[in-house]
């Protein structure tokens, strides 16, 4: 190998991990919104108030 050949090499190296550093870090931002939607639904699903009245499904009629 001569010189140029080993610094394209060095050269390729460096960008192959700046690249994948890169998509990294994006692919843990998109993980992050993900999870931020995710408890944002939990949350609120949880704040829901019940549409029906306190006393139906409180009883099973097994004698019909």
């Amino acid at each position: 190998m001569d010189v140029p050949e080993i610094a394209s090499l060095a050269t390729s190296m460096s960008q192959a991990r700046t690249a994948d550093a890169i998509q990294v870090a994006v692919m843990r931002k998109a993980m992050d919104i993900n999870a931020q939607g995710g408890l944002q639904l939990i949350q609120a699903a949880s704040n829901a108030a019940p549409r029906n009245p306190a006393h139906l499904g409180n009883r099973i009629d097994i004698y019909a």
